[in-house]
């Protein structure tokens, strides 16, 4: 069955009519224009983030270095002490042993410089002893110092992240005080960039 003919003004009125459901459907689906701002923010902070990432891992490597460096430190000064306390027993005893025989010249002098020579290896060991617990001490200090240096970088990474993840949910639920949310906690995430370069 033939449709009725169309008339031209007709045919113009459901021809502008679908344009306009067109247009209507295409600004819908079109992203508003602050989503380029999220998304370029975004991208600024990802970059930030992924810095402060590779510098609290680098930081966190110094930091287990010295702290072997504080236990190999401390098994050495360990060592010296025992031996130190090796010498001084080995002295005294001489000492002892001369004292025993204090009437019999020649041994006793023997054992008195025996006891003598133990007395100033002693002297020397601990001279060194004290020297090993200042390099444990410095170290222990210095991964002190660079453990609070990591955890600033750490924190930004966290805060970072968060900022990241709402600015995602931004995006998909079109809601703009999300991404504001975001951006605030990203600049808490900046100072505590700041204060991990700063440190």
């Amino acid at each position: 069955m033939p449709e009725a003919p169309l008339e031209t003004g007709e045919l113009q009125e459901k021809l502008d009519e679908a344009i306009e459901r067109a247009e209507e459907a295409g600004e819908e689906r079109a992203s508003p224009k602050w989503t380029l701002q999220l998304s370029l923010s975004t991208a600024i902070v990802a970059v930030i983030a992924a810095i402060s990432s590779l510098q609290a891992g680098s930081l966190a490597n110094e930091v287990l270095l010295h702290k072997n460096e504080a236990v190999l430190s401390q098994a050495k000064a360990s060592d010296a002490w025992a031996y130190y306390q090796a010498k001084g027993i080995k002295g005294l005893l001489y000492q002892v042993q001369a004292e025993s025989i204090a009437g019999r010249g020649a041994l006793s002098q023997k054992y008195l410089k025996e006891a003598k020579r133990y007395k100033d290896e002693q002297t020397e060991l601990k001279t060194q002893a004290d020297e090993i617990e200042k390099k444990v001490k410095e170290n222990n200090e210095d991964a002190e110092k660079l453990l609070h240096h990591h955890e600033q970088f750490a924190m930004s990474v966290t805060f970072f992240q968060v900022s990241i993840a709402l600015a995602a949910i931004a995006s998909l639920t079109r809601r703009k005080s999300l991404w504001y949310v975001g951006l605030a906690i990203s600049a808490g995430g900046l100072v505590f960039f700041l204060r991990g370069c700063l440190n």
